[in-house]
């Protein structure tokens, strides 16, 4: 691979020439003014350009702003003069392809179906099988009350699942290797 100083092309994109900039030339004249009498007036004031740029990264000219390097590499492989264009499909290639996508994207929605409805058949099955505890039993529902009853279910494992709530990411300090069961 080249060095990084080849890489000050890569965020130009290769298709669109680059526009010209009339702020290189407003800031020349301010530079001019100031050369000549000493001090800006308001109107050549006005005229300086606005940067976002920070001053001491102005400072710096040798010195760009350093940003993402996954970023930079996935520019530099995807702009690269050198790599290849992307394959085009012939007319009938490409409806060969988009069929097998279209057979196999029917597939996976069938299996999906077929899925979702199994996982529907067991539900309506608990269900229905709680439904006649409920009301079928001559014990007047007591059989129930006492399946759905979650007292003493953890009583001497605890699933991890339940040992802190549940988040969206990962805890701020990270694992305790300092804790013990009290």
């Amino acid at each position: 691979m080249r060095p990084f100083t080849f890489l000050a092309n890569v965020f130009k994109n290769p298709t669109i020439s680059a526009p010209a900039r009339p702020a290189v030339a407003v800031g020349r004249l301010c530079d001019n003014a100031t050369r000549t009498t000493g001090q800006i007036t308001a109107a050549v004031a006005g005229l300086r350009p606005f940067s976002s740029t920070s001053s001491l990264a102005k400072r710096n000219k040798g010195m760009a702003p350093k940003g993402d390097r996954r970023v930079t590499l996935i520019r530099y492989f995807l702009w690269h003069p050198l790599t290849p264009r992307p394959l085009r499909f012939s007319r009938t290639r490409y409806l060969r392809h988009w069929t097998i996508h279209r057979a196999w994207n029917l597939y996976q929605a069938q299996l999906r179906r077929e899925r979702q409805l199994e996982l529907q058949r067991q539900w309506q099955a608990m269900q229905a099988a709680c439904e006649e505890l409920r009301t079928g039993a001559g014990d007047g529902g007591k059989l129930f009350r006492v399946s759905m009853n979650k007292r003493g279910v953890f009583t001497d494992m605890f699933p991890i699942e339940y040992g802190r709530m549940q988040t969206e990411g990962p805890s701020k300090e990270g694992w305790n290797h300092e804790w013990k069961r009290a």
